[in-house]
C-alpha cells in the first residue's frame, strides 16, 4: 500500500465538543464520522462538554481529557473543592476564571500536549479544532506528529462585536478581559504550519486579523448531513412558522434584529411566529425586545431536542432565517437549504458563500436591518411558488458543494500534505558519473 493510500491515524482535538450548540461540536461529530468512512482511524480527544460522536467503535473513539468544568450547568463559574485540584494547570484554570478570563483554550492545550507526548508514535497527524493554545506549539517533536489546525473564524471578530454592543466602561472592560485569550490565539496562529478554514471569507479574515501568511491558509468547505437534513413531503407546513438557530444574546447572531423584524411582519401577517433553536435568555436585549413588542406568544425557544425533531422542525417551517451579523460559514443555512426549506439570510461574513445568489437560492438582506428582514420574510410567506423554487434550488446547491464527505476528503488531503512537509525534502538521487566508455559510445 502506498503512503498516499495508507489509512491515517488521526488525533482530533476539541476543547469544547457539544454537538448541539456551536459549530465546533458539529464539526467534530460529522468530520470524524466521514473520515472513518474513508477508512481512517480517528481518536477524538476532548474536554467538557464531551463530544457526542456517531459510530463509536467503527473507526472513531473518544478519549476524555477532563477540565475542571467550571462553566457547567447548573453551577457555572463554580469554585472547585480542594480535592478536585490535580496539578498546576488546574490552579491556572481556576485563577484565570476568578480574574474574569476564559482559560479553556490555554489549559486544554497544555493538557493535550502532555497527553500526546506520552503517546508519541500513536498518531500520524494531530488536528486541532480552534484551540490555538500555547501548548500546541513545538511541532512534531513536541506533539509526536505534525499539526493541522482548523480556524472556523477569528474569535477577534466576536470580541469586536461584543465590544460594540457593550454598554458602559465596566462592561467593556469585562469583555476585554474575557477575550484575553485572543492575544494568545493571534501569536499561536502566526506560527502554525498548516491552517484549514471553512470559507473564503474566513480565510481573508484569518490573514487580516491574525496575521497568518496567505500560503498557509487553505479552504475546505464543511457541509450539511444531507441524508438527515432532507425534504419530507409528509411533514406538513405550519402556516407562518419562521425557524432560526441562535444563542439569544450573542450579538453577532443578530437575533434581536429578527425579533424586531417579526414585530413589523406581524402587522401584515398576524400568524407569523418565530421558533428559535437555542437557549432563552431571561434578560438582555432579546428578552427586552420580545417584551417591548408584545411578542411573548409569538417567539418560542427550544433546546435539547433530537436530530430528528430538529429536522422536522425545519421541514415544517415556511421560512428559515439566518439573521447573523457575521458567520464564518453558517451550518444552519446549509442544513435548512438541505431540507428544501426556503431561506432568508443576511450577507454577513461567509453567509453568501453558503446561501448563494439573491433570488436564486435564497433571499439576501443586509445584516442588522430589521426592515429588510421583515420585507424578505413577508415576500416568502405570501408567495408559495417562490418558496418552492428557492427550496429546490437551495437543496441542489448544498448537494453540489457542501457535504461532509467532500469535507473529509479535502481534509485528509491536507493531512497527507502536512505529513509530507514534516518529513522534509526527499534526498536527491545523484545520477552516476559518466565513464570513459560512456563518452566514447
Amino acid at each position: 500500500m502506498t503512503a498516499e493510500a495508507r489509512p491515517l491515524r488521526i488525533a482530533l482535538l476539541t476543547y469544547k465538543g457539544n454537538p448541539f450548540c456551536g459549530g465546533q461540536g458539529v464539526y467534530v461529530r460529522h468530520l470524524s464520522r466521514e473520515l472513518a468512512r474513508l477508512g481512517h482511524s480517528v481518536e477524538v480527544i476532548g474536554a467538557q462538554p464531551y463530544p457526542v460522536l456517531d459510530e463509536l467503535g467503527d473507526g472513531v473513539r473518544l478519549t476524555e481529557l477532563p477540565s475542571l468544568d467550571l462553566y457547567r450547568q447548573p453551577d457555572p463559574f463554580r469554585t472547585p473543592k480542594r480535592g478536585e485540584y490535580r496539578d498546576w494547570v488546574d490552579a491556572l484554570e481556576v485563577g484565570t476564571m476568578w480574574t474574569g478570563g476564559f482559560p479553556e483554550p490555554l489549559t486544554f492545550s497544555l493538557r493535550a500536549r502532555r497527553h500526546l507526548a506520552a503517546r508519541r508514535g500513536a498518531f500520524d497527524v494531530v488536528h486541532d479544532n480552534q484551540t490555538l493554545g500555547y501548548g500546541l506549539l513545538g511541532g512534531p517533536d513536541a506533539l509526536g506528529a505534525p499539526l493541522v489546525t482548523t480556524i472556523h473564524h477569528p474569535i477577534t471578530v466576536d470580541r469586536q462585536l461584543e465590544l460594540d454592543a457593550a454598554q458602559g466602561w465596566k462592561r467593556r472592560a469585562s469583555v476585554r478581559r474575557w477575550y484575553g485569550f485572543t492575544r494568545m490565539q493571534k501569536r499561536v496562529s502566526r506560527r502554525l504550519p498548516s491552517v484549514l478554514t471553512v470559507s473564503g471569507s474566513s480565510r481573508q479574515e484569518i490573514v487580516d486579523h491574525l496575521g497568518v501568511r496567505e500560503d498557509r491558509v487553505h479552504v475546505v468547505h464543511i457541509g450539511a448531513d444531507t441524508g438527515l437534513f432532507s425534504p419530507d413531503p409528509s411533514v406538513p407546513e405550519v402556516p407562518g412558522r419562521i425557524v432560526t438557530t441562535s444563542s439569544a444574546d450573542v450579538p453577532l447572531k443578530g437575533l434581536v434584529h429578527l425579533v424586531e423584524a417579526l414585530a413589523k411582519l406581524r402587522t401584515e401577517h398576524p400568524d407569523a411566529h418565530l421558533v428559535v433553536v437555542g437557549k432563552r435568555a431571561d434578560d438582555g436585549p432579546v428578552a427586552a425586545a420580545i417584551e417591548r413588542y408584545g411578542l411573548g406568544g409569538a417567539v418560542d425557544f427550544v433546546k435539547g431536542i433530537s436530530d430528528e425533531e430538529l429536522v422536522d422542525l425545519v421541514r415544517g417551517a415556511q421560512v428559515a432565517c439566518v439573521p447573523s451579523l457575521y458567520e464564518g460559514f453558517s451550518l444552519p443555512a446549509a442544513e435548512a437549504m438541505a431540507t428544501g426549506t426556503p431561506l432568508v439570510a443576511t450577507t454577513g461574513g461567509a453567509i453568501p458563500e453558503v446561501s448563494g445568489p439573491d433570488g436564486e437560492t435564497c433571499l439576501a438582506v443586509p445584516p442588522g436591518d430589521p426592515g429588510a428582514l421583515a420585507a424578505a420574510l413577508g415576500r416568502l410567506l405570501r408567495d408559495p411558488e417562490l418558496r418552492r423554487r428557492l427550496g429546490l434550488a437551495g437543496r441542489q446547491r448544498v448537494l453540489a458543494r457542501f457535504t461532509w464527505e467532500r469535507a473529509a476528503i479535502g481534509t485528509a488531503e491536507h493531512y497527507r500534505a502536512a505529513i509530507e512537509a514534516a518529513a522534509g525534502p526527499r534526498p536527491t538521487v545523484q545520477s552516476p558519473s559518466r565513464t570513459k566508455a560512456d563518452s566514447t559510445c
